[in-house]
């Protein structure tokens, strides 16, 4: 794997881990009444999310343009560690819509 592709793939894991770190603070505040704190971490998660699935995209255009990308554990770790980041992020969506309509 060449030094860029492990900038990218390690970008990936990065922001991920930071999408669902985020998601889980955003419950959290909610399970305390401070729903915008809430809001505005799931605006940082969005971000992160937005980046990570950029340097995702960057990486399958890469391929479909017939670029030589490595693939090895650590680049299927770090889509793996996307797509659990987004499931987090969506369940934890609706944990904070259900946190806020029973007013816990």
């Amino acid at each position: 794997m060449d030094e860029k592709q492990l900038q990218v793939v390690m970008s990936i894991i990065i922001k991920a881990g930071e999408v669902r770190s985020k998601s889980l603070e955003a419950v959290e505040y909610s399970l305390s009444g401070d729903y915008k704190m809430s809001d505005k971490c799931f605006q940082e998660a969005q971000q992160l999310l937005l980046e990570a699935h950029h340097a995702q995209t960057d990486l399958l255009s890469k391929e479909a343009n017939k670029e030589k990308i490595d693939l090895n554990l650590l680049t299927i770790h770090s889509q793996d560690h996307l797509m659990t980041s987004i499931t987090v992020n969506d369940l934890a969506k609706k944990m904070v819509k259900l946190s806020k309509k029973l007013q816990i």
